[in-house]
């Protein structure tokens, strides 16, 4: 598995030897600049994780590869993918042909819900390994919270503890889920990847994160464009202020309220844009305008609604 072992504190020794640690990147290479614009978060176990990174949900695995090559090359070092979108080996292809050293990526998987249960997790986790062409993870999800995931989580504990994974975390958990894991379990996820876009904004889920020391991470940030999100123009009015697009504001309001955010694009100059938004500060006001368009509910689907229980939780990605 590579990179097994850990510290006095029960975590991955970041010191420990690590595939590719005597790297050194090409002089001539132009993305670090770019990436160190890039601010950390710094999760429960003193893993250090860019708040800004690039997701590969609904990315066909035959147009991953390139995508995730031009993101690397625009800056990014934090990707997020997952079992059931498919495309795992095409980010590791990518990974590998890029020459970046693997200390200078963040890498994210997820478990999916076929998969859950103590022992059926290892071997979930060792073929996403495999297809990503890694030998350890620096942030490992369950997906979904469907199926036995208790027993995935104590699973992922030990991998942890092994130093196969450097944290681990949950998605889609609602705080009802959140505190009963926590609560039952003694080990608090270090991160809860929710949906969080300004129409949607789970400022209720935010604060408890905050108080049990969970990083909320967004997915959907932009709300896949619903309610003609690119042209709203509160967030239109704001970028105009500041000379930046909406997905910028969006990306830059979710980035003050301290939340993870991973956008998509196959456009490498979509991909550049949404890199470049730390060098503006939305104001109190701005903030609160955003603030107000919060409809509390949903764009795409309740993970509580029974029908998508059973849809999700019945879906299964490989044999």
């Amino acid at each position: 598995m590579g990179f097994r072992g850990g510290n006095d504190k029960g975590l991955p020794d970041q010191r420990a030897a690590r595939p590719n640690a005597g790297h050194r990147p090409d002089p001539r290479e132009k993305r670090r600049p770019t990436v160190l614009q890039v601010p950390n978060v710094t999760l429960n176990n003193g893993v250090e994780m860019p708040i800004l990174g690039f997701g590969v949900f609904q990315i066909p695995a035959d147009e991953t590869e390139q995508a995730v090559t031009d993101a690397l090359a625009a800056g990014y070092r934090h990707l997020d993918t997952a079992a059931s979108y498919g495309n795992e080996g095409a980010v590791g292809r990518a990974i590998a042909a890029s020459g970046i050293a693997r200390e200078e990526l963040f890498v994210t998987t997820k478990l999916w819900v076929q998969d859950t249960g103590e022992e059926n997790t290892t071997k979930a986790f060792d073929a996403s390994l495999k297809r990503l062409s890694l030998d350890y993870l620096d942030l490992y999800l369950i997906h979904q919270p469907y199926g036995d995931y208790y027993g995935s989580w104590r699973a992922m504990r030990a991998l942890n503890e092994q130093g196969a994974v450097r944290a681990i975390g949950v998605s889609n958990f609602y705080p009802d889920r959140l505190v009963d894991l926590i609560d039952r379990t003694g080990f608090t996820p270090a991160v809860n990847q929710i949906e969080t876009h300004p129409y949607f904004q789970r400022q209720a889920d935010h604060d408890l994160m905050v108080e049990r020391g969970v990083q909320h991470e967004s997915w959907g940030g932009f709300a896949e464009g619903r309610n003609n999100l690119f042209s709203d123009p509160i967030l239109t009015e704001i970028g105009a202020g500041h000379g930046k697009s909406v997905a910028q504001v969006v990306l830059r309001w979710l980035t003050q309220r301290n939340i993870v955010v991973i956008p998509k694009s196959v456009r490498p100059e979509r991909m550049a844009q949404n890199l470049d938004v730390f060098d503006f500060t939305l104001t109190d006001d701005e903030m609160a305008r955003i603030a107000a368009m919060d409809t509390g509910t949903t764009l795409f689907f309740d993970h509580r609604d029974p029908a998508m229980v059973s849809a999700i939780g019945n879906r299964p990605i490989h044999d």
